[in-house]
């Protein structure tokens, strides 16, 4: 079973156990998520399932699968798959949400080795949290205390990448990587459910313009972490949630790795080596 311990200097709670430090690294040969393989022996078109290497107990962990195709990725998929993946990501939502153990539904996805995904076929995961992590708490308690939202507000437009419907993708105006990218609806949306589903339509459209661009970029499929942040599931109402998706790339430059360093980790500042202006001129030239 996981533990949570929280340390006693600073409160940071970590889920510890054990059994993690066995899971397998597959690659391509012997990859379990292609049709066929281990996780799925049926052919599908995106499938959800419990991860067999739970970071959490009692089945509120999900393994997320994208698309099929080992070589796939948002970029290369095709908006019609897409769309499937982010109806996934909408129905793991809605149902592991509802579970009276779960209080926040986290999804999110490791991209690549360089960003820590033991496998590399397209996938995601979802987390059912018992409560409201500190980074989503912590962005609730300031829009909260400062009386208004941050992204209905919306960013500079220096900063504005790419627009979809009613979507707008930026690089945030202090990213802590230098090539970073915030998507969120223009209007106050809580979840994906909420957005309807001519927003994830929209959303999905949205992923396969900016993420083959960050491709585009370095020439290669670039690793990144995603996740998404929408409102709790624990019943409240929580009228300053506004959905959004935060992806960062884990890379400076193609093949080269930027590493969180002792000093940021020390400090809580972190710097990034590239205006946030720069990138996103990068960005809409690809």
């Amino acid at each position: 079973m996981a533990e949570l311990r929280t340390d006693p200097l600073t409160g940071l709670t970590v889920a510890v156990d054990g059994r993690r430090q066995a899971r397998p690294r597959a690659r391509s040969a012997d990859c379990p998520f292609c049709p066929g393989g281990l996780e799925a022996p049926e052919e599908y078109r995106v499938r959800r399932f419990p991860n067999r290497w739970p970071a959490l107990d009692g089945g509120r962990c999900e393994v997320l699968l994208y698309a099929p195709e080992h070589g796939a990725s948002w970029a290369t998929m095709g908006l019609q798959q897409a769309e499937h993946a982010v109806e996934l990501w909408s129905e793991c939502t809605e149902e592991l949400g509802a579970r009276p153990d779960v209080g926040y539904v986290l999804l999110f996805e490791n991209r690549g080795a360089d960003a820590g995904a033991t496998v590399d076929h397209p996938h995601g995961q979802a987390f059912g949290l018992p409560g409201v992590p500190p980074a989503p708490a912590t962005q609730l308690e300031r829009s909260r205390a400062l009386g208004r939202c941050a992204l209905c507000e919306g960013p500079a437009k220096e900063l504005v990448v790419a627009e979809e419907g009613g979507w707008r993708a930026w690089v945030p105006e202090a990213p802590l990587f230098p090539y970073a990218l915030r998507l969120a609806p223009r209007v106050h949306l809580p979840d994906l459910p909420g957005a309807g589903a001519a927003g994830r339509r929209e959303l999905a459209a949205l992923l396969t313009r900016v993420l083959g661009g960050v491709d585009a970029l370095f020439g290669r499929p670039a690793p990144y972490l995603l996740w998404v942040h929408q409102r709790p599931a624990d019943g409240g109402e929580w009228p300053w949630a506004h959905l959004y998706l935060e992806i960062n790339v884990v890379w400076r430059a193609p093949g080269t790795p930027r590493y969180i360093a002792a000093g940021e980790l020390g400090s809580g500042m972190y710097f990034t080596p590239l205006e946030p202006e720069r990138a996103a001129e990068t960005l809409r030239g690809v």
